[in-house]
């Protein structure tokens, strides 16, 4: 093995050739050899710091031997990678609750300021596609499901998109074409499912979860967080895209740009649905992202949250990484507005809920993966 004593040698070496020269004065032999020593001074500390660092595994397990507390070993290496299609959300401090007039009066929202810890969000809403990947791949490879193995049959009964809800939610409407097509055919893969229900959302999560684990396994590599909903406070948080007290996600208080445009899929007026440029859904991205760069957090599709709601939840609530979990309480909060409903309903301090087996044509979801270790933001 190559050693300091090496080094030495051939610096000792080179040194007695080098002032044997004949126009070589004392003062030059003498910055040479200062030189030297701090060419020794620094091989030495780097060799240090390299022991403690990249080569320091096989010297902890020395320590280890010789009866020293070092920590356990082989857990090195690890550093959370960002998954596909996922944004990163820094940590941070906002005001959580109505950004505008509470024209309902109902008194549900009021404002308090709210921590929350860094995580990974969807960019955007998840598509047809990407659903379509679980239901194959669960349809494929039964797997547990709350302990349960699930049939093929039975696969399809609990999580399949109900496709009737173009028809069944709306009186007198003729929604045949999207109930064929809506989720079968490619023109609408990019599209954000709906027809799913609370549950069938985080068993979405749960089988991602999975099946990305599964992988960094077999690779070697320690697991990730599971995937999952996101907290109602996460929602909100990050629908603001961090400009605190911001009505809309893009942060001014218009549904519309200096152009007369629209700045989200929602209703714009009294049976007006298409001024916005789409009739129903969207594709996800379709409008610019707010600034963390997630898309569609206003209008398109309403967004299953993991909270329960409940009236008084935010007295109740803890004002750092606040949730409100009620296994008892059958409704489940979505936030963010659709395609059905007017500007009130996609303001980003709006909340609203749903029953968490029910299926609607302007319900889908996202998922998050909380961020590992303190955050700044700027370690991303």
């Amino acid at each position: 093995m190559y050693s300091d004593k090496d080094e030495n040698l051939k610096i000792d070496a080179f040194l007695t050739f080098i002032t044997r020269k004949p126009n070589m004065t004392t003062n030059m032999i003498q910055k040479i050899r200062t030189t030297r020593t701090i060419w020794a001074v620094l091989l030495g500390v780097t060799a240090a710091l390299f022991l403690q660092s990249c080569g320091g595994g096989g010297n902890l397990a020395k320590l280890q031997e010789s009866g020293e507390l070092t920590g356990a070993l082989g857990r090195e290496g690890w550093r959370q990678e960002i998954p596909y299609g996922m944004i990163v959300v820094p940590a941070g401090t906002f005001h959580m609750g109505q950004a505008d007039q509470d024209i309902l009066s109902s008194k549900i929202n009021m404002n308090r300021q709210i921590t929350i810890g860094g995580f990974y969000m969807d960019q955007t809403e998840i598509t047809n596609n990407e659903y379509r990947q679980f239901i194959d791949e669960m349809t494929e490879n039964p797997d547990s499901v709350d302990g349960e193995i699930l049939s093929e049959e039975e696969i399809k009964e609990r999580f399949y998109p109900d496709t009737t809800v173009w028809m069944t939610n709306f009186t007198h409407h003729y929604g045949d074409p999207m109930t064929e097509n809506y989720y079968a055919h490619p023109a609408y893969d990019d599209y954000p499912v709906v027809g799913v229900s609370w549950f069938a959302s985080k068993a979405f999560c749960g089988w991602r979860t999975k099946f990305m684990n599964e992988a960094r396994e077999s690779a070697g590599k320690f697991p990730v967080p599971m995937f999952r909903l996101p907290s109602e406070a996460e929602w909100e948080y990050a629908s603001r895209g961090g400009r605190d007290v911001a009505k809309y996600p893009w942060g001014g208080p218009y549904t519309r740009n200096a152009k007369g445009c629209a700045l989200a899929n929602f209703k714009p007026g009294r049976g007006n649905y298409f001024d916005d440029g789409f009739q129903y859904t969207n594709p996800v991205g379709a409008y610019f992202p707010n600034d963390f760069g997630l898309y569609d957090m206003a209008g398109n599709v309403a967004e299953w949250c993991n909270d329960a709601y409940a009236p008084n939840a935010m007295p109740l609530i803890w004002d750092l990484n606040p949730t409100f979990i009620d296994d008892s309480e059958p409704r489940k909060l979505v936030r963010g507005g659709s395609w059905k409903d007017i500007a009130f309903f996609i303001e980003t301090g709006t909340r609203n809920y749903q029953y968490q087996d029910s299926v609607t044509a302007y319900t889908g979801f996202r998922c998050v993966m909380t961020y590992l270790g303190r955050s700044s933001g700027m370690e991303f």
